[in-house]
This record gives structure tokens, C-alpha cells and sequence, in this order.
């Protein structure tokens, strides 16, 4: 029986966070869940194309869009489960289990997010979002997010859009998402360097104005300014 799990990470010169979240897959290989991991590139100009050889991962290549990155990954996947996750996402000890139990369910997971080196800032931050994953049915992509491949094609694939793909997933499995018992510790760095309270502002209002219908195009552009 061949490994149910393709695990597909959207890089763009991702070299230093996949040295920390490559070492963390180990387990789900030697556990036998993970059948293939796959970097879908946007164009790294660094070392992560050879990570991807040196790892044995799968490497395909496409222009520079989140959304676009993920579908082009899980169409390139071959297991009969994807889990999404973000270069510079560390899946705590214990996580290969964690999904092989919930495997028999058929239903989506997402993993509890913490944030590396982020203190009182980071544990609060971290604390709403795990709260909106619980009752709002929301989970970003730095939680990781597992899909059946069934229920992936009948939400319609990942959008391919600049920004909130992972709300517009979310949105269509809302009712469906488990919370599964590990940690996605992902990095703080972007925060530490706009600042916890503009970053987490800036965060919820690019998610209102989502909600009110204002294009993933336009808060791409006001997000990079």
C-alpha cells in the first residue's frame, strides 16, 4: 500500500526556513505517511531548488502566486491526501501520528499554531488565531491544512490569487476543519520586523475588507505598501 500523504510547500527563495521544516518531515517518511514532498517554486533565485534535489522532493516551477503555487503543487501530487504547508512552518514531534490517526475520518485538519521566538506578543497573536480557527472555522496556511484529495477537487482546487487563498479555502471546508493535536510553529520574523500590533491590524482589515468583497488583487498591492 503505498504512503497516503503528499505534503506541498509553496517556496520563493525559501532555503533558510526549509533548513528547519525539511528536518521535521523526517518522521512521516520513516512512519511511512508521507509519499512525496513537493516544492512548488515561484522562481528562488537562492539554494531552493537544490534543497529540493538534495531532499529527494518533488520541484516544479510556475510564476510567483500563493495560490497559484499550491494548485500547481497538488495537481503535480500523487497521494491521496495533501497537506499544505508553509516553508517556514516547523511541525511539532509527534505529527505523523497525529494525522495517521485522523486519516480513517476523511474530513480536513489543520494543525495549532505557535510562533518561534515571539514571546507574550506571539502567544497572543497566536492564542486569536487558534481561537478563530475554533469558532470561525478559519485557519491561515501557517497552521499547515490537510485536505482528502476527494474533497480538495470538490472545493474547487486553491484560487489562483496573490493573497487570502488559504481564507478561500478555508471558507469552503467551514464546518468541516479539525483542530489536530500538534503544533505548526512558524517563524515570527515578519512580525518582529513590521511590529506585532501593526502586522496583526494590518492582518484583520486585509480580512474585513476580504469579507466585504474587495479583490485578492488590490490587498495584494495595499499589503505590499
Amino acid at each position: 500500500m503505498r504512503a497516503p500523504l503528499s505534503v506541498v510547500i509553496p517556496t520563493l527563495n525559501a532555503e533558510i526556513g526549509l533548513a528547519t521544516s525539511l528536518p521535521a518531515l523526517m518522521e512521516g517518511l520513516s512512519s511511512g505517511v508521507i509519499r512525496e514532498v513537493i516544492f512548488s517554486d515561484g522562481g528562488s533565485v537562492d539554494g531552493t531548488k537544490l534543497m529540493a534535489e538534495d531532499s529527494g522532493a518533488v520541484f516544479v516551477t510556475g510564476p510567483a502566486s500563493r495560490g497559484g503555487q499550491l494548485r500547481r503543487g497538488a495537481e503535480a501530487a500523487a497521494g491521496e491526501w495533501l497537506l499544505f504547508l508553509h516553508a517556514d512552518t516547523v511541525l511539532s514531534p509527534g505529527w505523523s501520528a497525529a494525522v495517521e490517526a485522523h486519516l480513517p475520518s476523511a474530513q480536513p485538519g489543520y494543525g495549532r499554531l505557535q510562533f518561534a521566538g515571539g514571546g507574550f506578543a506571539g502567544r497572543l497573536v497566536a492564542g486569536w488565531a487558534n481561537l478563530r480557527s475554533r469558532v470561525f472555522g478559519l485557519p491561515y496556511g501557517d497552521q499547515s491544512l490537510l485536505i482528502p484529495r476527494s474533497l480538495y477537487k470538490q472545493a474547487g482546487g486553491y484560487r489562483d490569487i496573490p493573497l487570502m487563498e488559504d481564507v478561500a479555502m478555508a471558507r469552503v471546508l467551514r464546518g468541516r476543519l479539525h483542530a489536530l493535536p500538534y503544533v505548526a510553529m512558524t517563524s515570527a520574523e515578519r512580525y518582529q520586523r513590521n511590529g506585532w500590533l501593526r502586522r496583526g491590524s494590518r492582518n484583520l482589515w486585509t480580512l474585513i475588507r476580504f469579507f466585504f468583497g474587495v479583490s485578492p488583487e488590490r490587498l495584494a498591492a495595499d499589503y505590499r505598501r
